[in-house]
């Protein structure tokens, strides 16, 4: 609890040296509070070289030991290349296991998002939106981050359908002015700007929502008059 009640009182280094002695023990909250203080580069005593590949060690070690968080932060370490190279098809891999075992909404989109590019996999429209449709049936908070994304998903498939039959001769003689009117171009500016406030203000939210350090659980258990908070949902 003395790790905790430093991260608390704002000091950092204290907080992730007690972390990262329990995490070498073997205790998953200890593995996953030291690997989020070097992942929101916290603490001033690791070198800036060190941080992402220590993170990535710990990220790893929590989640083999089934927490998903961790498993969604290892599949997002390889797909940025935070702490070791970028590698899609390790990062899919990461995000299939926290979908098929621990049902996270979270890894579906970030699946549905990777079919939809073809990163790390073939393209796949159909299955990106599978994966998009499951990922708002998992949580309500995904429900707009999945609409905007089937929003995009549709414009991607109609251009697909145009090449496909050799129907863009007759998009290319349409008169935007008649067909829309002739401030066309305001009202798209105006939807554009709303869609981007939308997933601006959904992202901030996701990152206020990072879960912060846990306090120690079973292990070593905390003190009666006060109990760990809950944990908070994933990223």
């Amino acid at each position: 609890m003395a790790a905790y009640n430093s991260y608390k009182e704002g000091d950092y280094n204290a907080a992730v040296i007690q972390y990262l002695l329990l995490a070498e023990q073997g205790y998953e909250v200890a593995q996953s509070n030291a690997a989020f203080i070097l992942d929101q580069r916290e603490a001033t005593i690791v070198g800036e070289n060190e941080t992402y590949p220590r993170a990535l060690l710990h990220w790893n070690r929590a989640a083999s030991q089934g927490y998903t968080v961790a498993r969604i932060k290892l599949g997002d370490y390889h797909f940025y290349g935070f702490g070791t190279d970028v590698d899609y098809e390790t990062a899919f891999i990461h995000y299939r296991l926290a979908s098929e075992q621990q049902h996270s909404a979270q890894a579906m989109f970030n699946l549905g998002y990777m079919h939809e590019k073809g990163l790390g996999i073939k393209q796949d429209i159909h299955l990106a939106k599978r994966f998009y449709d499951m990922a708002a049936e998992a949580s309500p908070d995904a429900q707009v981050p999945v609409f905007l994304a089937l929003c995009k998903l549709g414009v991607v498939y109609f251009l697909q359908y145009i090449r496909e039959t050799n129907i863009r001769d007759i998009f290319i003689q349409l008169d935007m002015d008649q067909l829309l009117g002739p401030e066309w171009d305001l009202y798209l500016m105006t939807i554009i700007a709303l869609l981007l406030g939308t997933v601006i203000a959904y992202r901030q939210r996701q990152h206020q929502d990072m879960p912060a350090p846990r306090p120690p659980g079973p292990r070593p258990a905390p003190p009666q008059q006060e109990g760990p908070p809950e944990q908070q949902p994933p990223q």
